[in-house]
């Protein structure tokens, strides 16, 4: 192993936790949806590691490709900057639809009253709202499809890894295959292990504290933080 190989995946390694720490769309989005779907710490390690391992195929396929063909990196990092507009956008318009919808479903669980009359003990009244543990025993119960998974996988495939092209896989490959192939699995390796960590020890945590008051906000203010997420990759550049 060449000094100039054993530097790439050095690089690798701390490019892969630090972009990663310093981009909240790497982990926001998992962090709010199990908080506002209450997902198990099961299912949400699994879709954070799907989304980011589509997250890093992506980019690794389109490098492949403009290694095979002899593009220059410059045309590749603009294609990169295109695929992450459009993620951004969809991570916007994901989060406002999410929130919208939030907004709807809280006011339409807002508590109020509702009256019963028992032939043994009479008239009584009680204060509730129907979140999801409770449901009229004369409605149909019906379990809705969750694309919210699917979603963020899609947007997750569109989202570049913009330092892995041109800072780590194209000098790579010039040194070899395998050196190519040792930088690539290092970066990705880092990188999904750093979202899958913050992503835990984040949603143990907001599992642990009980939002009573703002229990029936959940959804809405999940869909408000991903909206400001995604303004702020497009517009501030995070």
């Amino acid at each position: 192993m060449t000094p100039d190989l054993m530097l790439l995946i050095l690089s690798a390694a701390s490019l892969g936790f630090f972009h990663t720490l310093a981009g909240p769309d790497h982990y926001l989005p998992f962090i709010m949806m199990a908080w506002a779907r209450k997902w198990s710490l099961r299912k949400t390690s699994l879709i954070t590691f799907l989304c980011g391992l589509g997250h890093i195929a992506s980019s690794v396929v389109l490098g492949l490709v403009g290694i095979a063909f002899g593009l220059v990196a410059k045309k590749l990092e603009l294609f990169e900057s295109a695929r992450g507009s459009i993620a951004a956008w969809l991570l916007i318009a994901f989060g406002l639809v999410y929130m919208v919808w939030g907004i709807r479903r809280s006011l339409r669980n807002k508590p109020h009253m509702h009256s019963h009359v028992h032939f043994e003990t009479g008239q009584h009244t009680h204060l509730h709202s129907h979140n999801d543990e409770h449901v009229h025993i004369h409605e149909e119960i019906k379990a809705p499809v969750n694309i919210t998974p699917w979603v963020l996988f899609t947007i997750f495939v569109f989202g570049p890894c913009e330092l892995l092209i041109p800072v780590l896989m194209y000098p790579a490959a010039e040194e070899s295959l395998f050196g190519m192939i040792l930088v690539t699995a290092v970066f990705g390796i880092t990188t999904i292990s750093t979202m899958m960590v913050i992503v835990l020890f984040a949603v143990k945590g907001v599992h642990v504290v009980r939002f009573n008051k703002l229990e029936r906000f959940t959804h809405a203010i999940a869909g408000g933080t991903i909206l400001l997420c995604g303004l702020a990759i497009q517009f501030l550049g995070l």
